[in-house]
């Protein structure tokens, strides 16, 4: 009679492998959150892939603001090689720096 144990051991383990698993109760409020993500992505607008148009009168202008400015500079140096600092070529880099990047944002997009 050492063979019943055995067989009741192996009875409920096939019994409860058999059974359908249950998952885990969904707590309240999720499937509702779910259901405004779900609203709020069909109200978002899809992404403008189009590339803007490049304003080709500022870039120009732009441009040839910083080919002067990049101009004065060389005098500039040669001032400051001779112990002479010019006031403004410390703000005609900043300029200079500021015009590239714009430049450079520009014909990125």
């Amino acid at each position: 009679m050492q063979l019943q144990p055995v067989v009741i051991v192996l009875f409920l383990v096939a019994a409860s492998a058999a059974a359908p698993a249950q998952s885990a109760p969904i707590r309240p409020g999720i499937r509702q959150a779910d259901q405004a993500e779900t609203q709020t992505e069909r109200n978002l607008p899809p992404p403008d892939n189009a590339r803007t148009r490049i304003d080709l009168a500022k870039v120009s202008h732009e441009a040839d603001e910083l080919a002067r400015l990049a101009q004065t500079i060389p005098p500039d140096i040669a001032s400051i090689q001779k112990g002479m600092l010019p006031k403004d070529v410390l703000e005609k880099l900043k300029q200079i720096e500021k015009l590239s990047k714009r430049l450079r944002s520009e014909l990125e997009r």
